[in-house]
Order: structure tokens, then C-alpha cells, then sequence
């Protein structure tokens, strides 16, 4: 196994969004596992509801510039309620919560492109 092989291991990881691999052959032995956020570790046990684009689009946090954010980190949120809206072809499609929670994380900066799938938002469910 050399370094290539690794790394296509690890962007398999990604792509799966794997937490974790392990291998063993004879007397080799690879195990790797994606790092959690740093903190205080008390949380690393918290599952988080993720947030992901159900389209392709332009990402805005605000309902128009200057406005203030949807939602931003520490805010609570409630199961509905509109985090950002995404436009796709000239269509303003807004994306709600599916949790009652937290927001923890936002991933994605305002007007930045996105695509299908990927991460916006991390919520702690309460």
C-alpha cells in the first residue's frame, strides 16, 4: 500500500462521508478515523441533524443584503423555520429546519455556490 492508495481511501471517506476505516492484511494493519470538531469534548458524543442542499443553487443566508441572517450559529431554531434560501434558475427556494435544535455550525458562506447535497447546516436536536 503506498500513498496513492491512501489517498483515494481518504476521498472515499469523504465522499461517503465514512467516520471511519479499517484494513488488515497479514501483518498490515490501517485504521483511520475523521476528527470531530474541536472543543471542549464533551459534546463529541452528540449526534447533530446535518442540513444539505436538495438543490443546485446560490446560497444566501438573508432574506435580501444588509438583512440579518436566517439563522446563525447559537441560535435556536424550530422544526419549519427557514435557514436560507437557496436560488436556482432565477427561483428563490427556502430551506427549513427538520428539527427543533441548535444551530451549531453553518457551512457555507452567503453567495456561495452549492451543490446537491452538500452540508449547510449543523443542528444539536433539543
Amino acid at each position: 500500500m503506498d500513498f496513492d492508495d491512501i489517498t483515494r481511501i481518504l476521498d472515499l471517506m469523504r465522499e461517503h462521508e465514512l467516520a471511519e476505516f479499517e484494513l488488515e492484511r497479514d501483518d498490515f494493519k490501517l485504521r483511520l478515523r475523521k476528527q470531530g470538531p474541536a472543543g471542549d469534548g464533551g459534546d463529541e458524543d452528540v449526534a447533530f441533524a446535518i442540513v444539505k442542499s436538495p438543490i443546485v443553487g446560490t446560497f444566501y443566508r438573508a432574506p435580501e443584503p444588509g438583512a440579518a441572517p436566517y439563522a446563525d450559529v447559537g441560535q435556536v431554531v424550530k422544526k419549519g423555520q427557514t435557514l436560507c434560501v437557496i436560488e436556482a434558475m432565477k427561483l428563490m427556494n427556502e430551506i427549513t429546519a427538520d428539527t427543533d435544535g441548535e444551530v451549531v455550525k453553518v457551512y457555507v458562506e452567503n453567495a456561495q455556490s452549492v451543490q446537491y447535497g452538500e452540508r449547510l447546516f449543523a443542528i444539536k436536536p433539543r
